[in-house]
């Protein structure tokens, strides 16, 4: 395996394919390592970590690679193989909620690339000719300030006269969008200031807010019972009450329109992306700390 690239091409890796990685990783750890089991004598039992294996999505423009988004593949061990109908499945599915994502290489995890993870990668060359290879290495090391991760490209080397692909390291730097930087703000920022959990401010801050609403419910549940009642007779006409409610239906956007629905849409979305970024960070953390 060479040092360094020579292709000059800029890797860009967005924060959603680092925590599905690791999610990944840490599911199929915890699945496979139960913490009860132990062997005869008291001690764990000691089993090599577990290896998995994905594909990463995105766009290339130019010399500029950006890597936005991942999902996981099933790995044939006794072969050293992906599934392929899988893959191409999963791929069909992506390419209709993403028509602009190309697959673009793939993921595995381990401290180093092995051997038989060439075989993976010259598979995936049907699909792209020059796939990238993301590495997220599991191991703790405290003294280590950069993330965990390494992407490879190959190249064509000769070797003893003879053309081999190689791995080479690859630099890369971490890409983010608006909504993900909002996810990754907000989890920063969701600590407890009165010696609660987190979840329980979050909690009060919910409630409050569904209060709200709901006494902003029931008075205009009355205005509109007051003018049905004016408007049938049943209560004397009041101008100047009319006049009132007229201004505040001015003051109310106009929200049948279709800017709207697609500014309300856009907004939902990206709402739900920031939830499911906390969420997938605030499990992965979890499941670490009780393996």
């Amino acid at each position: 395996m060479a040092s360094s690239s020579s292709s000059g091409l800029t890797f860009k890796l967005h924060p959603l394919v680092i925590l599905n990685v690791s999610d990944h990783y840490t599911r199929v750890k915890s699945q496979s390592q139960p913490p009860s089991s132990h062997s005869s004598n008291g001690a764990d039992s000691p089993s090599a970590p577990p290896r998995v294996f994905g594909c990463v999505i995105g766009v290339q423009s130019g010399r500029t690679v950006e890597i936005f988004n991942s999902f996981e593949l099933l790995y044939d061990p006794a072969t050293h193989s992906l599934d392929r109908a899988f893959l191409e499945k999963k791929q069909e599915l992506y390419k209709k909620v993403f028509p602009n994502f190309y697959v673009l290489g793939w993921y595995s995890s381990g401290s180093d690339a092995q051997e038989s993870d060439m075989l993976i990668h010259k598979a995936l060359m049907v699909i792209n000719e020059s796939p990238v290879y993301v590495l997220l290495n599991p191991s703790i090391n405290h003294a280590q300030k950069d993330l965990p991760l390494t992407i490879y490209e190959s190249e064509l080397h000769i070797i003893d006269g003879i053309p081999q692909l190689i791995f080479v390291q690859a630099s890369y730097q971490i890409e983010t969008v608006e909504a993900e930087r909002i996810s990754v703000d907000h989890v920063a920022h969701l600590k407890p200031s009165d010696g609660g959990s987190a979840a329980t401010q979050l909690a009060a801050h919910l409630t409050g807010i569904h209060s709200a609403i709901k006494m902003l419910n029931s008075r205009i549940k009355v205005l509109h019972h007051y003018l049905f009642a004016m408007q049938k007779g049943d209560i004397p006409c009041d101008n100047s009450l009319l006049r009132q409610v007229s201004s505040l239906l001015r003051r109310l956007p106009a929200i049948d329109s279709e800017k709207f629905r697609d500014d309300f849409l856009m907004e939902y979305n990206d709402t739900l992306l920031v939830s499911y970024l906390a969420m997938f960070t605030n499990c992965s953390r979890q499941i670490q700390h009780c393996i």
